[in-house]
């Protein structure tokens, strides 16, 4: 597992800014995805949000991360009734820090894109990593394992 350090640096999102480092929650989970209103990505982000209240119960934010724009955040948050926040990386900053820009294969074209993957924090520290991930039932997954990693640290 990679040593993974949140950059303590200021993030537009669907509903304003966000500081990863700043999190006034214990646990944080960030999951990267590779764009808004796709098959995969719509399951993953509507999995998280129907779940959302669990993780907050465990002291957990859950934050979703991709190229895409603020705008495109938006209006796939409103059409999805999304309630977890989304973080527009345009300039790729947490994808360089995360290491998810992979060469992908897309109709036979080589592409540059985002690896689905997710990464567990406990007060600033990574715990757990998930790489190439399949979006049906992730969230759930992520879910145990987030109670299974607090029982351990209690």
């Amino acid at each position: 597992m990679q040593d993974i350090q949140l950059p303590n640096q200021v993030f537009a999102t669907t509903s304003g800014e966000i500081n990863l480092t700043q999190i006034d929650t214990s646990w944080l989970i960030v999951y990267f995805y590779p764009k808004d209103s796709t098959p995969g990505c719509t399951v993953q982000a509507v999995d998280f949000s129907c779940l959302n209240t669990q993780f907050a119960a465990l002291n957990t934010q859950v934050v979703g991360v991709s190229r895409d724009s603020v705008k495109a955040h938006q209006n796939f948050t409103a059409k999805q009734n999304l309630s977890i926040e989304l973080i527009s990386d345009k300039e790729e900053v947490l994808c360089q820090v995360f290491d998810v820009i992979k060469e992908k294969n897309m109709y036979g074209k080589k592409v540059f894109g985002i690896e689905r993957s997710t990464f567990i924090f406990h007060q600033g520290k990574l715990v757990k990593e998930y790489r190439k991930v399949k979006a049906a039932g992730h969230a759930e997954q992520v879910l145990t394992d987030l109670k299974a990693l607090q029982g351990a640290t209690a």
